[in-house]
């Protein structure tokens, strides 16, 4: 049984974690040996989120993503499906497209003009006759798993058996199913985001619920004490309710006061940000207003690229036709956003640069910090090193 599947099997058996009372040691956020265990048991086998279907909405239209030294193409056919491929021609090994998106109704190598249907099939070989062992049909391009939920497009390098984002959904179904994640559409580009911290950071970061009170002045004026946060399973549900106080900024108050109602979503819908945490890096941010979902892929120990992007629904959806107001609306959120982002860089930057003292081990956590528990007892049943409060010698991943 593989490493995996046997921690999934544990995992399964939700036993007690004997660790439980403390965090992840400063020593796993930067050290190569454990980056790369957890680019083989966390990151490739896991389901990576990739764009929206309404990205790809003609024939030939693609998006990209890179991670885990692979690029994958998710594009649509010319029969209406959608598929996904590694990025890399079956010849010699050339990307074969460039750039986060495009729309090509052949894929054809820049290399050496090796031509690819948008469902992977290999139909043109320039100089064909010099290839005398080359079938086409074996030689198309490499399929990679897709997995499409509520209108968005995930992928996955391998299958270790980690749950489906539909079965890590599960327990939500009924609360994103008003929101209408299928019929959004992009508010603009991805915007990619390089940041010098260890994903993790990232991660421990959205989900640290004590932090909120302490350094984000503006979104507690928003939502007061009404923050909470629960884990389930394989995902995280955090969320607050909006409040209207004499102490907010302009925009604040403006957000709180001028959202219009909205005939899709249920009353409590209407003033609450709610914010969903998917295995291992992945986050919805849900809004009455619009969606954002961000995402903070690995590329060393102790870097990152965050991807971000907002959906909405289309104008047409617009209550009583107010797009002015719905798109002011939009633009407070905006502002308010801006500042807590800017506020989290600050705090995972100083968070990381912690981390590589050699005088922390590991810190406690607290009961009340569920989010952070769940997501440390998953890290240390799948790379069981982690339990160590100090670095083990050099070489301890290959023993």
């Amino acid at each position: 049984m593989s490493p995996v599947k046997r921690a999934l099997s544990l995992l399964a058996q939700d036993l007690p974690d004997p660790d439980a009372d403390v965090s992840l040691p400063g020593w796993t956020y930067s050290d190569a040996e454990f980056h790369a265990l957890e680019q083989e048991r966390i990151f490739r086998p896991s389901w990576q989120i990739v764009c929206h279907i309404s990205e790809l909405a003609q024939p030939g239209a693609y998006r990209t993503i890179d991670f885990c030294g692979e690029s994958v193409i998710v594009i649509r056919g010319e029969d209406g499906a959608v598929r996904a491929f590694t990025n890399v021609c079956r010849h010699r090994a050339m990307r074969l497209v460039e750039g986060p998106a495009g729309c090509a109704r052949k894929l054809v190598c820049p290399y050496h003009a090796w031509t690819y249907e948008t469902d992977g099939r290999l139909t043109g070989v320039p100089m064909r006759g010099d290839y005398p062992a080359l079938r086409l049909e074996d030689s198309g391009l490499t399929p990679v798993a897709i997995e499409l939920w509520h209108g968005f497009v995930f992928v996955r390098l391998k299958d270790a058996g980690y749950p489906t984002v539909a079965e890590m959904m599960a327990p939500f179904e009924d609360e994103v199913a008003p929101y209408r994640f299928a019929e959004m559409q992009p508010m603009g580009s991805v915007r990619l985001r390089p940041r010098a911290v260890n994903w993790k950071t990232v991660g421990d970061n959205y989900s640290d619920n004590l932090h909120i009170p302490v350094a984000h002045a503006g979104l507690t004026r928003l939502v007061g004490a009404s923050y909470r946060s629960q884990a389930h399973g394989w995902a995280d549900r955090l969320y607050g309710d909006i409040q209207t106080t004499g102490r907010q900024s302009f925009w604040e108050r403006f957000y709180s006061a001028r959202l219009p109602r909205l005939d899709h979503l249920p009353a409590e819908a209407h003033g609450r940000w709610l914010y969903y945490k998917l295995w291992p890096n992945m986050a919805f941010d849900i809004y009455a207003d619009q969606i954002d979902f961000m995402q903070w892929l690995p590329t060393g120990p102790t870097t990152c690229l965050l991807r971000e992007v907002a959906y909405c629904l289309p104008d047409s959806f617009t209550p009583n036709g107010k797009k002015r107001e719905m798109k002011l609306v939009r633009y407070a959120n905006w502002r308010i956003n801006r500042v807590v982002n800017a506020e989290d860089t600050w705090l995972i930057t100083r968070v990381q640069q912690g981390m590589a003292s050699r005088s922390y081990g590991t810190g406690p956590i607290a009961t009340s910090e569920v989010c952070l528990r769940s997501f440390a007892k998953k890290i240390r049943t799948l790379i069981p090193e982690s339990r160590q409060p100090f670095a083990p010698a050099p070489g301890w991943s290959s023993k």
